[in-house]
């Protein structure tokens, strides 16, 4: 193994020789490749923060959903107190129970009279004057 020696040193030392070119050229050009990476890193961050699972875009219609379903709360939760005032009238309010039974039933009190409207009529269907062949 030791007669192989020199000529392990002689290929080794024509690999540093081919290869010392293009390190000096990469030393000379590191700035720009740092610069090129970085920036690469930079484009893929954003396209990743914008357009990702959790992106920016993801993150607006989530928010507008959000918004949606709280206006869409406050709505049911303001009916939903308009009902329990309502209940609570009829439970102790004579006068609200009285207003039901006269709107809902056409209950009236003795000596009034309750009048309805009649029902509108249908419109008379449009006749067809088509010639029939």
């Amino acid at each position: 193994m030791a007669d192989r020696a020199p000529q392990a040193e002689a290929f080794a030392a024509s690999w540093i020789e081919r290869a010392r070119p293009l390190a000096v050229r990469l030393y000379g050009l590191r700035r720009r490749i740092a610069t090129i990476a970085v920036t690469g890193l930079a484009a893929f961050l954003f396209v990743h923060v914008m357009f990702g699972a959790n992106g920016m875009i993801i993150y607006k219609e989530k928010r507008a959903e959000y918004e949606a379903l709280r206006n869409q709360n406050i709505q049911m939760q303001e009916e939903n107190d308009r009902y329990t005032r309502q209940i609570q009238g009829l439970k102790s309010d004579q006068k609200a129970i009285e207003k039901e039974a006269r709107e809902q039933l056409g209950y009236a009190k003795p000596g009034e009279y309750v009048y309805v409207a009649p029902a509108p009529a249908k419109a008379a269907p449009l006749a067809n004057h088509t010639a029939k062949k």
